[in-house]
């Protein structure tokens, strides 16, 4: 899946996505680290894989981002 670095935070090495359709989606440390990123910046293209969120969660649930790295074609 495809996304849009929108914040980041290197001290906690977190941030956020937006997906294409503008919804933000936060991301944690071992996802960054995932993706064997050093840095992100706000706009790059980056791709993403999350796990979906467990049927527990109900409805509407976020899903949870568990690799960050840069879009590459």
């Amino acid at each position: 899946m495809q996304a849009t670095a929108y914040t980041y935070d290197a001290g906690t090495r977190s941030g956020s996505v937006l997906l294409d359709d503008g919804t933000p989606v936060p991301f944690d440390a071992p996802a960054f680290d995932a993706g064997g990123l050093r840095l992100l910046r706000p706009g790059q293209r980056v791709r993403i894989e999350v796990e979906a969120p467990e049927a527990a969660d109900g409805p509407g649930a976020t899903p949870r981002i568990t690799l960050v790295t840069l879009q590459t074609f």
